[in-house]
């Protein structure tokens, strides 16, 4: 039998997985105000003061906040933020139906439900079930549920940090997605994000010259160039960036002292790294270097045209100290002779950001977690995806990437479930967290 609030947690996020808001990163796509409308249905009636904001020229694409006023003006803010859009999924590669919402042998299916609604509904519910009962804390908290995050949230965290942040004044932010636990030899770590790789999203025009498709000998052939583009960035190699993070993570890791010692040097990273079992190996390459992945290619008019132009949609992440310079540098590097063939347009950046460990809110995570997971210490990690919390970072909030899992929801297991199919979450976690939440308010903001 679960507690309220569990029961309250998997209601709220099925139905935020019913309601479908899939952001293909068209402005038009998301629809997030349905989730908007049933969190403040949800939220009603608990005394909140709720917001709702809309992004000229993107009808639909709403963000809510809700808010506790602390009685101390000079207690600190602290906000949890989730975000209400999923990515596109090819039902026909689920078991069950990815927007079905179905709670199965103690799990809930459905897209969203690792990335990120489980979060975004434990803290709402936390949210509700401090108000209910009255709590009037030193500090304020705030809670975001914002549209958008999947294409960059330009249209939801991004517009409320930009236009509406006398609504939020956070101090610090918890948001996805930490909350994994490992064991290394009996002991226990939590992972806690504390920062993240910098996007650089790009756009290569391949430039060619149009003739008939009947005569392509010596032609210049926009899209055959384009597949050598593409091959030069799948095999170009930046130098490795290894981090105080990184090599705290690798401590934590159950491998061969030899085999730790040389994924922590930067002479010997790229040959450990290729040892590694292959799961392993893709997250160790993107943790330490910024990283090149061509996934849309578009070009030609006809089969019979030789096509003059060819765009390649590059997912370009960048490690700390990695500028737009630097950027077109590791692009001119690696392209070689074809870069004087090519237009390169900037679709969406990000800087990397990171915020420091020791800081009041650390201390209290790790008495959260010690309740539950008694003698487990905080990891701090760098995720190699990227959330909304550099806009918080750059209005000077402390932001990490936080919840509490269960011991079977694993890092692996979670990565592989990330924009993957078959996406769930097992109601222990949906009650770790809802609990984790409602501790860290009740200690962080008194």
């Amino acid at each position: 039998m679960t507690d309220a609030p569990t029961g309250e947690s998997v209601e709220l996020l099925q139905q935020l997985i019913r309601n479908r808001c899939v952001n293909d990163g068209s402005v038009g796509s998301g629809q997030e105000v349905r989730t908007s409308d049933v969190l403040r249905a949800y939220l009603g009636g608990s005394g909140l003061d709720v917001q709702v904001f809309e992004p000229a020229g993107a009808p639909g694409r709403t963000s809510l906040v809700a808010r506790i006023e602390g009685t101390d003006p000079a207690a600190p803010t602290l906000c949890l933020m989730g975000h209400t859009d999923v990515v596109p999924v090819t039902a026909a590669h689920w078991t069950r139906d990815p927007f079905g919402g179905e709670l199965v042998n103690g799990e809930v299916w459905g897209r969203g439900a690792i990335d990120m609604l489980n979060l975004t509904a434990t803290q709402a519910v936390a949210l509700k079930t401090l108000a209910r009962k009255g709590w009037r804390p030193r500090g304020t908290l705030v809670y975001l549920a914002c549209a958008d995050e999947e294409a960059g949230g330009g249209l939801g965290a991004g517009h409320v940090c930009k236009k509406h942040w006398d609504a939020l004044r956070a101090d610090y932010l918890l948001t996805e997605n930490g909350g994994t636990v490992s064991a290394r030899g009996g002991e226990l770590s939590v992972t806690v994000h504390v920062g993240e790789k910098g996007v650089a999203w790009r756009r290569l025009s391949v430039n060619g010259t149009p003739g008939h498709g009947s005569m392509p000998y010596g032609a210049d052939n926009a899209l055959v160039k384009a597949a050598h583009v593409v091959t030069r960035l799948a095999d170009y190699r930046p130098a490795p960036y290894v981090s105080e993070l990184w090599a705290g993570f690798v401590g934590s890791l159950d491998l061969d002292p030899a085999l730790r010692a040389s994924l922590t040097d930067p002479a010997r990273v790229d040959e450990a790294i290729a040892r590694l079992p292959a799961g392993m190996a893709k997250f160790a390459w993107s943790s330490t270097h910024t990283t090149f992945s061509p996934n849309m290619c578009h070009g030609g008019v006809k089969t019979n045209v030789i096509p003059d132009v060819v765009d390649v949609e590059v997912d370009i992440r960048t490690v700390p100290g990695d500028s737009e310079d630097e950027v077109r540098r590791h692009l001119d590097k690696a392209l070689g002779d074809l870069a004087e063939e090519v237009t390169i347009e900037k679709l969406f950046s990000k800087p990397a950001s990171t915020s420091p460990t020791g800081t009041p809110l650390w201390d209290v995570l790790g008495r959260v977690v010690d309740a539950h997971y008694p003698g487990a210490r905080l990891l701090p990690r760098m995720i190699v995806g990227f959330t909304d919390a550099p806009y918080f970072r750059d209005h000077g909030a402390v932001a990490y990437g936080f919840g509490l899992f269960s011991r079977a929801l694993t890092a692996e297991a979670m990565a592989g479930r990330f924009h993957g199919n078959d996406e769930r979450v097992d109601v222990e976690s949906l009650a770790l967290t809802t609990q984790a939440w409602l501790e860290t308010c009740e200690l962080f903001l008194g």
